[in-house]
């Protein structure tokens, strides 16, 4: 991204409402952070395309010394930066607790997003395990909200 294209962000940024944007492209991300008196930016290269390497076989282990699998522990992920609720409102029931029995489709929090408030739902069935967020926390995009074993 060129320099003027930045500085024209950083400028619409500083002169609106808006207090955060991000944007991809292919050679880069760039979030601007409009702070109490601040705009912050960052620019981070656009990862590089690695050719698979080939791997040489693994040997297999006999199926007697295999040790017994443990329950996979499922991470439900946020699908959006935000806020995240545990209830609907303020000093109502969680919609989870550790422990809870949930089924795939059951709402599990919120996030809050630009004065949205988006019902994350289970992706997968089964017993919370943990809950990785504090009520109110900001959570970034595909960052572990719980697990589900």
């Amino acid at each position: 991204m060129d320099l003027r294209k930045l500085k024209t962000l950083i400028d619409l940024v500083s002169d609106s409402n808006v207090s955060e944007l991000e944007i991809t492209e292919a050679e880069g991300k760039v979030r601007i952070v409009k702070g109490s008196n601040a705009v912050v930016h960052s620019y981070a290269p656009a990862p590089m395309q690695i050719a698979p390497l080939a791997a040489a076989p693994l040997p297999v282990a006999p199926a007697e010394t295999a040790a017994p699998e443990a329950p996979a522990v499922h991470a439900v992920r946020s699908p959006m930066v935000g806020t995240f609720y545990r209830s609907a409102s303020p000093g109502a029931k969680a919609f989870v607790e550790v422990g809870d029995m949930v089924k795939e489709g059951d709402t599990i929090c919120i996030i809050e997003a630009m004065k949205i408030l988006n019902e994350i739902e289970a992706d997968k069935s089964g017993k919370v395990v943990q809950i990785l967020c504090e009520n109110g926390q900001a959570v970034e995009y595909g960052q572990a909200l719980l697990t589900i074993e």
